[in-house]
């Protein structure tokens, strides 16, 4: 497909974002904050033996948007930014975060009509060590009518048609178009319990990909949604079944589970836990965020860790994660387990083990504290690879008047791994101001 189409997808579905954003305007609320600053990094291609020294200026903007009108509900929350690689040295690169989901209501209670947009910055090769010439950018959009119909009382039909477009700016192998088809079957409980009996099935096809890339997916499972005073409980169990076009095996089965639980024993504390069970590509799980990703704590664009490609494998994930919220102080404590199996190719099977540790502190209401720590250690099976990674930020925020703040951090990052020319040590200082609305 050539550059002119692939242009043409995304402004139509920008069009499409924006006319509902039009359509109930009034009863919006944009809430968006500008930022610029300096970035010195003394290894900024993260390399292992010829370490390069950069300064990078960094004008950016995050936005939030949220709709809750009669005709369209939509909430979207995003990041743009600019990098200027001081020097010429690296070429300056515009970067993208977005997460939009908006509802437009036909016909209240019966039809609407839904568009999902993710935008993300993922790494070309996963393998190798995130340098400015190693991101892409990338872009999942899904659209389509769901109907809904009464049955009984406490019974509830409803159907969904989904077209799903995915784009890489470098990884052309990852682009794809799908056609998904939902049939489900809602009982009502009480006014927070609700039970399903769910049926999905997708069709994918790779548009740049190998043959044998395309395939069929289709689940059958269970879904129970629930809330009370202390607690909410999502947890979906059943079956997916996968036929490829091609290959040998041609089909994978296997039961699936995601679940996800959190316990507000106190207003100071909570508890929760994530755990999956599915068979799943790098697309589809653009569409679902990966809870158990490192992030920075500056905020901005923050890099995935996605293998972007057309590869299915299974996942095994688990995550718990504690909070404990003061007046003054805020911690947070989330070890995770990650391990996945590629069904066509082992090339990229590793399982993954780390903790991210966070802490906010308030000196005064406008003087906050905050330091960050990840740890993970990744291992490569079919690779006979080894990464211990470790990375921690301390950042200072001082709240001048209402609308400006600055904003100083510094973040050390390191990885220690088997494969020749992958460990590497990075230092990074930054110093900027902030606008928010």
């Amino acid at each position: 497909m050539s550059a002119h189409h692939r242009c043409s997808r995304r402004i139509l579905a920008a069009t499409i974002t924006s006319l509902f954003a039009c359509a109930g305007a009034r009863a919006g609320q944009l809430d968006y904050t500008l930022y610029t600053g300096i970035e010195h990094s003394d290894n900024i291609t993260l390399s292992a033996t010829d370490p390069i020294s950069q300064s990078t200026l960094i004008p950016g903007a995050t936005f939030r948007f949220d709709q809750q009108g009669e005709d369209l509900q939509a909430h979207v929350l995003g990041s743009i930014e600019y990098r200027d690689y001081l020097g010429s040295r690296f070429s300056n690169q515009t970067q993208t975060q977005l997460s939009g989901q908006a509802n437009w209501s036909i016909s209240p209670q019966r039809l609407d009509f839904v568009v999902e947009d993710y935008a993300a910055v993922q790494p070309v090769d996963s393998t190798v060590s995130n340098s400015p010439t190693n991101l892409q950018q990338t872009n999942v959009l899904s659209l389509g009518p769901t109907l809904r119909f009464d049955l009984a009382s406490t019974w509830r039909g409803q159907v969904d048609a989904r077209y799903i477009d995915s784009r890489a700016q470098k990884t052309k192998q990852f682009d794809s178009q799908r056609g998904q088809f939902a049939a489900r079957l809602i009982h009502d409980f009480s006014h927070s319990d609700v039970g399903s009996l769910n049926a999905e099935t997708q069709k994918v096809h790779y548009t740049s990909a190998l043959p044998g890339s395309d395939y069929r997916r289709d689940q059958f499972f269970g879904r129970y949604q629930g809330s009370s005073a202390h607690t909410e409980l999502d947890v979906s169990a059943g079956w997916t079944h996968l036929q490829f076009d091609q290959g040998s095996p041609r089909s994978y089965s296997g039961s699936m589970l995601s679940a996800t639980g959190t316990w507000h024993p106190s207003e100071t504390n909570s508890l929760s836990v994530n755990l999956a069970r599915q068979y799943t590509d790098a697309a589809q799980s653009m569409l679902e965020p990966d809870l158990t990703s490192p992030v920075e704590g500056r905020g901005g664009i923050v890099t995935g860790q996605t293998v972007v490609g057309p590869q299915v494998y299974l996942e095994r994930r688990g995550e718990l994660a504690y909070a404990w919220r003061s007046d003054r102080l805020t911690f947070s404590l989330a070890p995770y387990y990650r391990k996945l199996s590629y069904v066509n190719d082992t090339t990229y099977d590793q399982v993954g083990k780390g903790a991210n540790v966070g802490l906010d502190y308030k000196f005064r209401p406008t003087l906050l504290l905050s330091a960050y720590v990840n740890g993970e250690r990744l291992r490569y099976d079919t690779l006979n690879r080894l990464d211990r990674t470790l990375s921690y930020e301390v950042a200072l925020t001082d709240q001048r008047t209402v609308h400006w703040s600055w904003r100083v951090s510094f973040l050390h990052q390191q990885r220690h791994s088997d494969a020749a020319g992958q460990s590497f040590h990075e230092n990074r200082i930054y110093v900027g101001v902030i606008f928010r609305r």
